[in-house]
């Protein structure tokens, strides 16, 4: 059984601290808070779905539902978020891009007025690359699931 450094635990980082830590912005910042994080480890992000997503506008107007690449950016930008933040300082001017999506499968569909929440946990580093294991569930049931792997590159 291994032990927690408590420095290593950081309850939540609100909208503010995502945008310093990645570069997304609307319409295409795709996490709202991120809790239960674990540098290293693991990070729960939160995704509020209103009606207001511009892309329900298309996907499909008589039956809206969140696009299923969507829903694996958003893990996406959970997994650079944990990345960042785990780095600290050493993670100014980076940025992380995504290198490969395996075995996504989506279970039910995510519609205006759900909270998404986005759990990753990191599976292994090696050098510059990441690779993590995402699930994103709605009241407790599963709606997606993915292994993807990121690169932290330099911004320039």
């Amino acid at each position: 059984m291994t032990t927690q450094n408590p420095a290593d635990i950081t309850a939540e980082i609100d909208i503010n601290g995502i945008q310093r830590l990645i570069p997304h912005r609307y319409p295409f910042l795709l996490v709202d808070r991120l809790v239960d994080i674990v540098k290293g480890e693991r990070a729960v992000g939160i995704k509020n779905v209103t009606i207001n997503e511009p892309f329900f506008e298309g996907h499909f107007p008589a039956r809206p539902i969140m696009p299923g690449v969507l829903i694996v950016e958003s893990m996406a930008q959970t997994a650079g978020c944990l990345v960042l933040h785990t780095l600290g300082t050493d993670a100014d001017n980076k940025l992380v891009y995504f290198m490969t999506i395996d075995d996504a499968r989506f279970r039910r569909p995510v519609t205006p007025g759900d909270q998404m929440r986005i759990l990753v946990e990191q599976q292994r580093s090696r050098g510059n690359v990441f690779k993590f294991k995402g699930r994103a569930t709605v009241d407790d049931a599963l709606c997606a699931e993915a292994t993807f792997s990121a690169m932290i590159v330099e911004q320039e």
